[in-house]
């Protein structure tokens, strides 16, 4: 097999190094800057160019080497290349060849292309190695301009009750990609300050973002009434918000789609917005990829590995560490029969 799966994450023996790997290693090859898949404590790093920074400002002082997308680079026995996955700036797929095998590791990814990551390319392979955090039919992404107009609609109805309309995303990814959507003509937007960290890594190597302002103990809020506030979910549930005064809370997550989450995690609006493929997405991806073998790392791996193995793959599951878009997934329960 080019890769392994071992209990430090995924190993290539050719090239004695491993993707995304959740234990300390020598040296390993990373599809992108979130948490669950770019840990500390790695030998050597190898990352995009628009992914490295993110990576340094996160963990800190990193040996990372860079690549571009579509570079390929031997490693011991195996060539490497890095591919857009659409998921966030510069997240990647990764392939991996050996004695003319094809392997690619998705990481994360979204098929459907937003005005902030590097568009999704489908990398023909002989095995694919997929998440499947939405891999249920239930999950059908609405386009772009679609979802841009709820967040604008919303955010007006605010400004015009006299009051902030904050909306808790992901700090590095999501809030941008919020954003990026909205109609910054509409009022100011205000940021907490993990947001407006991640704002300035992303800013500092060119990527375009709207006018910000970091919300700080002296930041003038009745001077700022109905601004967009944008903020992790979890800032949503504590102190840091109560200084808003008069507010409607937003939620964007792909769980936004079921009502169940919804409804616990008491937000106002739930804006059905991932940065992960749906179940079209998935479906299109795999078949894409030309590939005839798919590993499921993470999400409804035992429904999806099912469908595959229906659609004529030869299908298997992953234990990983990987988390997807893990805010509040929902209770088996709350699962569309």
């Amino acid at each position: 097999m080019v890769l392994e799966f071992r209990d430090s994450g995924i190993y290539c023996p050719s090239g004695d190094f491993y993707i995304d790997p959740w234990r300390p290693v020598g040296r390993a090859l990373i599809t992108h800057g979130h948490a669950d898949h770019a840990r500390p404590g790695h030998g050597r790093y190898l990352a995009t160019e628009a992914a490295a920074p993110v990576m340094r400002h996160r963990l800190g002082g990193l040996a990372i080497e860079t690549i571009a997308y579509g570079e390929t680079r031997s490693i011991g026995g195996a060539t490497v290349s890095f591919h857009p996955a659409g998921h966030v700036p510069g997240s990647a797929q990764i392939r991996v060849e050996h004695r003319g095998e094809l392997w690619v590791v998705s990481g994360d990814y979204k098929t459907t292309p937003d005005s902030l990551s590097e568009p999704w390319e489908p990398v023909r392979c002989h095995a694919f190695i997929t998440e499947c955090t939405f891999g249920l039919p239930v999950f059908d992404w609405r386009p772009e301009a679609e979802l841009a107009a709820g967040l604008n609609d919303w955010w007006r109805a605010c400004a015009a009750d006299g009051r902030h309309a904050v909306i808790g995303a992901y700090a590095l990814g999501k809030a941008q990609r919020v954003m990026t959507m909205v109609d910054a003509s509409i009022g100011p937007i205000l940021t907490h300050g993990a947001v407006e960290n991640t704002n300035e890594v992303l800013r500092a190597q060119g990527i375009p973002l709207p006018a910000t302002t970091r919300v700080t103990p002296e930041t003038d809020l009745k001077a700022l009434t109905g601004a967009l506030v944008v903020a992790p979910p979890s800032a949503l549930a504590g102190p840091w918000l109560r200084r808003f005064g008069a507010v409607s809370t937003g939620i964007a997550s792909g769980w936004m789609a079921l009502r169940g989450v919804r409804r616990r995690r008491a937000a106002d609006r739930g804006f059905v917005i991932s940065d992960h493929a749906d179940w079209k997405g998935l479906d299109a991806a795999i078949r894409e990829t030309g590939a005839t073998r798919v590993f499921a790392t993470h999400g409804y791996t035992a429904t999806f590995r099912q469908w595959l193995e229906e659609q004529g793959y030869e299908a298997a599951i992953v234990e990983t560490e990987y988390e997807g878009e893990s805010l509040d997934a929902p209770e088996p329960e709350e699962l569309p029969a």
